[in-house]
């Protein structure tokens, strides 16, 4: 076994977290490789992703997963592709970061093997059990060896609930995404102008979650809320509608209310656009943990459009006001937000995180034997399974 560490990446947003670690780790010259689970895959957009964030390609890269639709199927297909990529390829550890179902399958499969996991943004919880993302944080969390808590409240969830890894505050990768791609991104990218945008002058918009668009009833309450902010505020709505809302809004005859004037639907936006936009927005109405992280960071007043939040932080500090998805409450939250003062205190550390939790990898993770030694009887099968394709 080398002394080595695998990033398991498997969604845009995961790239984005892992990206600070995946440089820093390069340029100490840390042994590691990058497993791409296939959980969100499109060949053009991840390239482009990997190109923009100045990342080495995955060394290995999984089928995509897009013909799985249930949660459990997806999960397996992804574990069994991890665990072969883990046999083969023998890391001391994995690190995962989020809640994703990359996540859980990669924790499960590492684990199975006696393979360390460290679990990046552990500590979370929205405390709401229908959530499936709320399931994988709480798993991970109680099977992780080590867990890199990204605030201190964080930390102290993981000790009343007494998990047996050991904690780390480490501060929010997100922390140094930002940091270290904003000035690039304001260089590069020229969505402002291409928009015809207003700095300022503006709210941006993102819904993905299964528990917001997936049922018609809410979509639309959320939509005609977000309609009735921008008629309040007399802000434009921009609206880059992710690939799972836009089939949503066709199918269930929803794309009368983001025609009308107050929304600007357009394309999904590569990781700088959306940076600088988000930057320079007046709110952000969002139910992506990414993007209400951000929005403290970047000092952008933030509505989370859902029941609850994992990032409680955000809240506590005066920089989110969770909004539910009713249209009467959503403008209610937005008269509250938009009169806030924009100076709270990120609760997620200085930069630097990344150094923080690549310290920890070297100087715990790969330092030692581990907490169990690897199973000396487990073979990668060859006979009936074709290898794993590798970047």
């Amino acid at each position: 076994m080398e002394r080595k560490i695998a990033v398991v990446v498997g969604t845009r947003p995961g790239i984005i977290k892992h990206s600070p670690v995946i440089r820093e780790l390069a340029r100490r010259g840390t042994p590691f490789l990058i497993i791409h689970s296939g959980q969100h895959y499109s060949p053009e957009l991840d390239a482009v992703f990997f190109r923009d964030l100045r990342l080495p390609a995955p060394d290995v890269q999984l089928p995509p997963m897009s013909t799985f639709t249930l949660h459990g199927e997806q999960t397996a297909e992804m574990l069994k592709g991890v665990e072969r990529a883990l046999l083969e390829t023998r890391p001391m550890a994995i690190i995962v970061g989020g809640d994703a179902n990359t996540n859980l399958a990669a924790t499960l499969a590492a684990r199975k093997l006696n393979i360390q996991v460290c679990h990046d943004e552990a500590g979370l919880r929205s405390y709401d059990w229908l959530m499936p993302e709320e399931h994988n944080r709480v798993i991970m969390d109680h099977v992780s060896e080590f867990l890199f808590a990204p605030t201190e409240a964080a930390a102290e969830t993981l000790s009343a609930e007494r998990v047996r890894g050991r904690v780390v505050v480490t501060g929010s990768t997100i922390v140094d995404a930002v940091a270290e791609n904003l000035e690039i991104a304001k260089q590069s990218s020229d969505v402002i102008a291409r928009l015809d945008l207003l700095p300022g002058r503006y709210i941006l918009m993102t819904v993905h979650h299964e528990e917001t668009v997936d049922y018609r009833d809410t979509l639309q309450s959320v939509l005609e809320g977000a309609r009735r902010v921008s008629e309040l505020h007399g802000l434009p709505i921009i609206f880059p509608a992710h690939p799972r809302t836009r089939k949503r809004l066709e199918q269930f005859d929803l794309l009368r209310i983001v025609k009308s004037p107050e929304f600007r639907l357009v394309e999904p936006l590569g990781y700088f656009d959306f940076l600088v936009a988000h930057s320079r927005a007046a709110l952000m109405m969002t139910d992506s943990g990414g993007a209400i992280q951000e929005a403290c960071i970047l000092g952008v007043a933030c509505l989370t459009l859902g029941r609850v939040t994992e990032w409680l932080d955000t809240v506590r500090v005066g920089a989110n006001l969770v909004a539910g998805t009713k249209a009467d409450d959503i403008v209610s939250a937005s008269r509250v937000m938009m009169g806030e003062r924009r100076d709270w205190a990120s609760p997620f550390g200085p930069p630097g995180v990344s150094g923080r939790v690549v310290d920890v990898i070297e100087q715990q993770v790969l330092a030692g034997e581990g907490f169990l030694p690897p199973r000396p009887n487990v073979r990668v099968p060859v006979d009936d399974a074709p290898a794993v394709p590798t970047g």
